[in-house]
């Protein structure tokens, strides 16, 4: 399959046509307009800042059903004893931030400035959303993405203390099923997400669904009450 060359206008080929690999392709920029239109076509933004920015639409896709989740006994637990107090939106700057620094055995890192700066616009604009777990005033870990229609498009996730990022994923699951969403998209399958309930399904299932998903009223905006709503336990 060609990798196709975006242009000044805001149009990406269809998501069927990506490579075996997944991409479809490159260039453009991060305008809010243009990711949000590749997200509403199942296409995100990874690039390491040393290319031209590289869209994908992979084959398969990695998801998790919100009625899905799998939360371990020692997770239960967790959550029972309230080890994290889970906050939504209320330093959207600072999860990314922590999301942005490499992994251990990583030289580099995806979020680059340019991304880092493109999401916090998106949540300035209410699409953008983060889940902070906290262990009193220090964050603990967390996670970010965007929300379209019953859709939640996950990016990435951090912990600095064991269990922190689960416990906000897990959280964020369960407010996501109350408010009857249909599906988180995790991108590419990890063992991680795979042990909390991500399976992978094929690119036209994926897009089949978010098609439907995407008829609904997109809940823009910021999300604090989100953790007030639904108990996490």
């Amino acid at each position: 399959m060609p990798i196709f060359q975006l242009a000044e206008e805001i149009v990406f080929p269809p998501a069927h046509l990506a490579s075996h690999s997944g991409i479809l392709a490159i260039g453009g920029d991060l305008s809010p307009e243009r990711l949000l239109e590749a997200y509403r076509q199942g296409i995100f933004p990874w690039y390491t800042g040393q290319e031209p920015i590289i869209w994908w639409s992979p084959d398969p896709r990695s998801v998790l059903f919100p009625a899905e989740i799998k939360v371990s006994r020692s997770m239960k637990q967790i959550l029972r004893q309230e080890r994290f107090t889970i906050t939504f939106d209320q330093d959207f700057r600072s999860v990314i931030s922590a999301c942005q620094k490499p992994r251990p055995g990583q030289d580099g890192t995806w979020i680059t400035e340019e991304m880092k700066e493109a999401y916090v616009i998106l949540h300035e604009m209410g699409y953008a959303h983060s889940v902070e777990a906290w262990q009193g005033s220090v964050m603990a870990g967390g996670l970010y993405g965007i929300s379209l229609g019953r859709c939640f498009f996950g990016e990435s996730m951090f912990t600095h203390v064991s269990n922190a990022s689960k416990a906000a994923f897990i959280t964020l699951a369960k407010k996501l099923l109350d408010r009857r969403f249909g599906l988180i998209d995790c991108q590419v399958r990890s063992a991680h997400l795979a042990s909390l309930g991500a399976r992978d399904i094929s690119r036209r299932q994926f897009t089949d669904l978010l098609g439907n998903l995407l008829c609904f009223e997109t809940l823009c905006g910021h999300w604090r009450s989100f953790a007030d709503q639904v108990s996490s336990k």
